[in-house]
């Protein structure tokens, strides 16, 4: 079982899981490990003069210890347990990325549309992927590979232009945090929908981009 988290208190909150207890490191291999996740770690947050800095050394950094550490992260990538916990050994701290266009897409959309949009999937009966929520109040849906093309044709049949929708598929090339990677003194990445046995089969991205482009278009 993949259980690594307590309920926040609050409304809308109260569906989100927050990440306790194990390390970076035992997270990293655990996704790895259960959930066959590729797996590499990011930057990491450095105390100076009393505040939490990157460790990239960009005073000004957009996404302070939650980016990749090098130019060549996709090929550092790894789905294997061992090298996971030999790469957090060496750092501990650093933040768990996931590549995406390999085992899943993701779409990202606003944090409000988000949880209309689970509301509506709710009452739809669809079967969700995991979904986080992160400190920069987006929420990414995990799909099936290939979103990244699909998504524009399928946004133009409901009608919308994706230009016109804060919506964005990240694929092959891209990548996003898990949890509990910081995000700088904004917060910690959490699962809006936790990784568990019923989700380990993901669903394609034509099943959720009518409510997640509604969403998307009320929340303009």
């Amino acid at each position: 079982m993949f259980i690594v988290e307590e309920t926040i208190a609050g409304t809308e909150a109260a569906q989100i899981p927050k990440q306790r207890g194990e390390s970076l490191l035992e997270t990293a291999v655990r996704y790895a490990e259960e959930r066959h996740w590729d797996v590499f770690p990011g930057t990491w947050l450095e105390a100076v003069d009393g505040s939490q800095r990157c460790s990239c050394g960009d005073a000004a950094c957009p996404a302070p210890g939650s980016h990749p550490a090098r130019p060549d992260w996709a090929t550092q990538a790894t789905g294997s347990a061992t090298v996971a916990r030999r790469m957090w050994q060496k750092q501990p701290t650093a933040s768990i990325l996931l590549p995406t266009g390999r085992t899943f897409d993701a779409i990202s959309v606003p944090e409000t549309a988000g949880f209309l949009a689970l509301a509506r999937m709710e009452r739809m009966e669809l079967t969700l992927g995991p979904v986080t929520l992160t400190p920069d109040r987006r929420m990414e849906f995990f799909v099936l590979p290939g979103a990244s093309v699909k998504v524009p044709d399928l946004v133009r049949k409901l009608g919308w232009s994706l230009s016109s929708l804060d919506l964005t598929v990240l694929g092959e090339g891209a990548y996003v945090a898990a949890p509990p990677t910081r995000f700088g003194s904004r917060g910690a990445v959490q699962w809006a929908c936790r990784p568990t046995p019923a989700n380990r089969w993901l669903p394609d991205a034509e099943e959720l981009i009518s409510p997640l482009a509604y969403a998307c278009g009320r929340d303009r």
